[in-house]
């Protein structure tokens, strides 16, 4: 099992977020995490990565490492694609003593050509559009080889056919590295296409969970809300956590 989350509690001032919530996540698996603003979706991510501590409950993960894909690619301006891609590799003990810088330019390489962006490792990020900004995202969060891949709404601030393109990445990553993903998306195409499982959440709780297509059948008041996006139903916005 490469993500294990027990009866999980964390709380902000007065306000307990994440509310008891159970889950887990196979290796090979992608688990869409959904829900209205405000409901805890984010808080999820920071918590398995270790951002934020829990008040209370586990974290279970497999040995290894585990990535994280932001929202907004969160790229450094003033190096190019390849010494973004490279930092960790470059930055972090053990792996410094590991790569050598032929090893290093070698491994960028391959990631960039794993994401579609083959030789584009001199370009600096201004040089990019959104969607290849998120590509090489994806190629600097696969480099230490995880085993888990977080995804902070990827496909935020994109156009259609960009965002179709990084859903099939998000697929075809979790394919070739056999890494446990989770999802945090309101994109109903990124459910569809990525997910092989969903959580809906509510004021901390899971208020839905199964597959995509149990969710598109809107047998309950949550999910019949959010796939039709309206107004009427039991939740109600909040304030993004």
């Amino acid at each position: 099992m490469s993500i294990e989350v027990k009866n999980l509690i964390k709380t902000f001032g007065d306000k307990r977020v994440i509310d008891n919530i159970s889950f887990k996540v196979d290796n090979g698996e992608t688990l869409a995490v959904v829900g209205f603003s405000g409901s805890g979706k984010s808080t999820i991510l920071k918590l398995i990565c270790g951002l934020i501590q829990p008040d209370s409950g586990e974290i279970i993960t497999s040995k290894g490492d585990i990535a994280m894909v932001f929202q907004y690619s969160a790229l450094f301006d003033s190096l190019n694609v390849a010494d973004n891609i490279a930092f960790a590799l470059r930055e972090r003990k053990e792996l410094r003593k590991k790569y050598s810088e032929k090893d290093i330019r070698n491994i960028v390489a391959e990631k960039l050509e794993l994401v579609g962006l083959k030789g584009i490792e001199n370009r600096f990020p201004s040089e990019l559009s959104g969607g290849m900004q998120k590509r090489v995202s994806f190629a600097r969060a696969i480099v230490t080889e995880p085993n888990s891949i977080l995804y902070d709404e990827p496909t935020s601030g994109l156009d259609p056919i960009s965002s179709t393109l990084i859903e099939d990445y998000i697929v075809r990553l979790k394919e070739e590295t056999n890494a446990a993903s989770v999802v945090v998306t309101h994109q109903m195409s990124t459910i569809e296409r990525t997910a092989n499982r969903v959580i809906m959440l509510y004021d901390g709780k899971i208020v839905f969970e199964g597959t995509p297509d149990e969710m598109l059948r809107q047998d309950n008041e949550y999910t019949k809300q959010f796939v039709t996006a309206s107004l009427e139903g039991p939740m109600k916005m909040m304030t993004e956590n």
